[in-house]
């Protein structure tokens, strides 16, 4: 990033707007799949990650790829689903409620801190616009 550009903070503030609120489609799909035995594939759904990287043209941040958690199935007692196997175990999907809130909670936060430095750089052209009249 250019220390002499003028839209770098925009640049910085859009990028992790960005970014963040793609994660944030990410966890809402992981809880919507929460109890999605069979993704198509005869396997339950695997909980998807965010990974973001620096993005050294903007100085902001991009999403680098989407990756699946390889974390183990958990297996409960269902013996009258039809997913079951034949001890009665189903597979469920990776995804815990818990970890999922906070990464939202996370994910939020970080969006709503980029949204404030729009705001602010807002104001701050506004009051100089304001000046220069």
């Amino acid at each position: 990033m250019e220390a002499n550009s003028i839209f770098g903070p925009i640049d910085v503030a859009v990028s992790g707007l960005r970014a963040q609120g793609r994660n944030i489609e990410l966890i809402s799909s992981n809880v919507a799949n929460i109890r999605t035995t069979d993704a198509g594939d005869g396997k339950p759904y695997r909980r998807l990650e965010a990974v973001l990287k620096a993005n050294d043209e903007t100085g902001g941040v991009s999403l680098d790829k989407i990756v699946p958690d390889m974390s183990d199935f958990l297996k409960i007692l269902d013996p009258g689903n039809p997913d079951a196997d034949e001890q009665g175990y189903v597979q469920m999907p990776n995804v815990s409620l818990p970890t999922e809130m906070i990464n939202l909670t996370v994910a939020t936060r970080s969006y709503q801190a980029n949204a404030a430095v729009l705001k602010r750089y807002q104001k701050m052209v506004e009051t100089t616009l304001e000046l220069l009249r």
